[in-house]
């Protein structure tokens, strides 16, 4: 859930997406796995909320994978 009403918002979707598109902002591109430890430096999340980052990102058309197989953003 993006914006849950029975969780503190700090351990939202929404909230740490913007961790993980900082991390993809700071080192262009990178692998899913170093972006995950890049992301994982400012904020302590798990590997399920990352992907699910990942995946609101994607949707929003905000990042996309290279023919490398690399985490970059859209443009």
């Amino acid at each position: 859930m993006l914006l849950p009403d029975n969780v503190h918002p700090a351990d939202s979707i929404y909230y740490n997406g913007a961790f993980v598109l900082q991390a993809i902002q700071e080192n262009l591109p990178q692998n899913t796995l170093d972006l995950y430890f890049s992301a994982k430096r400012s904020r302590n999340m798990s590997m399920p909320v990352f992907v699910l980052c990942l995946d609101w990102l994607f949707i929003l058309n905000l990042i996309a994978l290279n023919d490398q197989g690399k985490v970059e953003l859209c443009s």
